[in-house]
């Protein structure tokens, strides 16, 4: 069992930076693909990023390629959405998720094993 726990939200003007953290304690993260999903006020949550156990292969929503970057580093159990030149659509509850891979990294849906509570992150115009 691995416990997920995010930080690094905030507010932000349009155009700034944040970027979100995702520790995990129990089992080691190493064991998991990783995502990044966000749920806006009255709308479901939605796919943002995925990664694979070592990190070296991401995938992403069309909303955040190019501006997100998902990244873990399993010697510390953590992983990260780096998020730059952010919009205000892009407020929302941030969460991770972890699970064992049994989709492949192309996989958008929410059928993931852990996830966190998540983070606000506010964008100001």
């Amino acid at each position: 069992q691995v416990f997920l726990v995010e930080s690094g939200g905030g507010l932000v003007q349009a155009g700034g930076s944040l970027r979100l953290s995702c520790a995990a304690s129990g089992r080691g993260l190493g064991w998991y693909f990783m995502g990044w999903f966000r749920q806006a006020p009255g709308k479901e949550r939605e796919f943002v990023a995925r990664i694979n156990r070592s990190g070296g292969s991401t995938y992403y929503a069309d909303s955040a390629r190019g501006r997100f970057t998902i990244s873990r580093d399993n010697t510390k159990n953590t992983g990260y959405l780096q998020m730059n030149n952010l919009k205000p659509e892009d407020t929302a509850v941030y969460y991770c998720a972890a699970d064992q891979g049994d989709y492949g990294l192309v996989y958008t849906g929410a059928r993931y094993d852990y996830w966190g509570q998540g983070t606000q992150v506010t964008v100001s115009s």
